[in-house]
């Protein structure tokens, strides 16, 4: 795969470097990591939030942080954690920025997409890449658009096409492309370089919420690879595996995770705001002196914080599940055990979206109208759940479980389940 790209914004992380300290070993030492930087990221969260501009400085503190090799292999000075513990740091950032938890998760899963659909020795070489240079990934496969053409050229593959959205490939240094070879049905996945005149970005991401993911469109042109490089290809010809897609519950539990993350940074930081700012209502007839002893508050944050509680406990259970599945055999996953990962993928997701939703609406009704205003910032938790959790419909999900408990199915591994 060639590694030639060009020039791009230098950032120095805000964080300065990990250089001098020893790298995380644990699970446990790793979260204390992703808290590290999920400081430094809740430190100006609102001011950056409000201005929207390219994640540079962002991503170059997960990488300076070494948060972007967790799944990378220890030999090339990666991480060697498990999925696992990938979920989790991705939920611990999104406590803090939902934008910058949203690419550190999506860059987990792509990072991943070698060891998806790759050969052993696409995945070695991908891996010693990534993990050696502490690579970026990003990702242009948004399935609701039409596929990618690609066309033949002797020995090499040609990609042509648009995609409306392409998380995180803007500010990556490796791109995931897919498409469809022309002639044929015949879906192929690649690993590219994103520096490169073939892939344009039209910068139009300008949404409500998740305003730092750059998520806009992008245009692909004439981007080439080997085929050697078209991702588990042997020969040209592709050998599928159950395995192959188990790329869509890993992503959907990244979902989870940001979701669960972004409704626990919404009551922590609400939580702070009414220990110091809000003030007891004083008509009551049983007047306080703080509001922290008022009846209501206290109920409604025990209501919320158990619902939270709740989540998490459903999301590390499916988290270990999936976890193990993905760190097991390639050649044994089979369809029923694929399909029952994902029910429980499915039933995480939807109950982190409601709880979430719920979470990040009633914080209001706690820490008062001034809390409303726009330098505290609290509206952002809110405004980055609702715009990720329409990604696609929750009803689904639902329904995926309801099959499940009603008649025994499994669903249909999809671009979305």
């Amino acid at each position: 795969m060639s590694t030639e790209q060009t020039e791009r914004p230098a950032e120095t992380s805000p964080a300065g470097s990990w250089n001098d300290r020893p790298a995380p070993r644990t699970p446990a030492e790793w979260l204390t990591r992703a808290a590290e930087v999920g400081a430094i990221l809740a430190a100006d969260a609102v001011e950056r939030d409000r201005a929207g501009q390219t994640p540079y400085a962002e991503v170059q503190l997960l990488k300076d942080s070494g948060l972007v090799t967790l799944l990378g292999p220890v030999e090339y000075g990666g991480g060697g954690q498990t999925w696992e513990t990938a979920y989790r740091v991705t939920r611990e950032v999104s406590k803090a920025d939902g934008s910058i938890g949203q690419l550190l998760g999506y860059h987990y899963l792509w990072s991943w997409a070698v060891r998806f659909l790759g050969t052993p020795q696409q995945i070695a070489a991908v891996e010693e890449l990534a993990t050696t240079n502490r690579y970026f990934f990003g990702g242009a496969v948004n399935p609701r658009d039409d596929d990618l053409v690609i066309t033949e050229d002797g020995d090499t593959l040609v990609f042509n096409g648009r995609k409306t959205f392409s998380t995180g490939s803007k500010v990556s240094d490796l791109t995931v492309l897919e498409g469809v070879l022309e002639g044929t049905d015949q879906h192929i996945f690649a690993i590219v370089p994103s520096a490169q005149d073939g892939i344009v970005f039209a910068d139009d991401w300008d949404n409500i919420g998740q305003r730092l993911t750059e998520s806009g469109s992008v245009r692909i042109t004439n981007v080439r690879i080997s085929w050697d490089d078209a991702a588990g290809y042997v020969n040209r010809e592709f050998r599928p595996l159950v395995y192959n897609t188990l790329n869509l519950p890993a992503i959907q539990l990244v979902f989870t995770n940001l979701y669960l993350g972004i409704a626990q940074g919404a009551l922590e930081t609400a939580a702070a705001y009414t220990r110091s700012t809000t003030r007891p209502w004083p008509y009551g007839g049983d007047n306080k002196e703080s509001a922290v002893d008022e009846w209501y508050i206290l109920e409604a944050y025990g209501d919320l914080q158990s619902k939270l509680w709740s989540v998490e406990a459903l999301t590390d259970q499916v988290g270990t599940q999936l976890s193990q599945i993905l760190h097991g055999d390639r050649e044994a996953v089979t369809a029923r055990q694929r399909g029952e990962i994902a029910v429980r993928v499915a039933a995480a997701k939807q109950r982190a979206i409601d709880v979430g939703l719920e979470v990040t609406s009633r914080i209001f009704e706690v820490t008062g109208a001034r809390a409303t205003a726009s330098s505290v910032g609290l509206d952002r938790f809110w405004r980055n759940l609702r715009t990720h959790s329409l990604h696609d419909p929750v009803a689904y999900k639902r329904r995926e479980v309801g099959r499940y408990t009603l008649l025994n199915e499994i669903p249909e591994p999809t671009w979305y389940t």
